[in-house]
């Protein structure tokens, strides 16, 4: 397949409605969609489109991507360009008591987050959610409860 034809295909992406764009997701990826966003499912599908007719990362190079996202310790702001934005308030349900520290061990490191009113301190940086810090620790999408040890994994999956 050459550029031109995939530059097209990419374009009609444009003019899909929703659920015709799940119907090509699932055709390309074997399974559905997660989410039903036309803009998402759009970058999805012409992402998966690009792959397979130009070639995706090779196994070498994402395992060497992996290696440096694991052992890159990146901020997550630069505090000197802009003061810290208050965080709107969420629910409060399932935070725990405010003035907990969680402590979690993870690749050596020893991970320290503070429960203030309305978000979760990690470095001096406030975050809205246990998961964003698990995220920001890691580099990868975490369930926060169950990355500081909050809730055990379930079994029926």
């Amino acid at each position: 397949m050459n550029t031109s034809t995939i530059a097209a295909e990419v374009a009609a992406l444009q003019r899909m409605p929703a659920a015709e764009l799940a119907r090509r997701y699932s055709q390309l990826f074997g399974r559905e969609p997660r989410v039903r966003n036309a803009a998402w499912l759009r970058r999805q599908v012409g992402w998966k489109l690009q792959e397979r007719a130009l070639g995706g990362l090779g196994d070498r190079a994402k395992a060497r991507l992996d290696a440096l996202v694991a052992a890159t310790d990146l901020p997550v702001g630069n505090a000197s360009m802009s003061r810290p934005r208050p965080l709107p308030p969420r629910s409060t349900t399932n935070m725990p008591v405010v003035g907990t520290t969680l402590v979690r061990e993870y690749r050596g490191q020893q991970i320290r987050v503070e429960v203030a009113e309305g978000c979760y301190i990690w470095n001096g940086v406030p975050y809205r959610s246990l998961s964003a810090v698990a995220k920001s620790v890691t580099g990868s999408a975490w369930s926060g409860a169950l990355f500081f040890g909050l809730r055990k994994r379930s079994n029926s999956a």
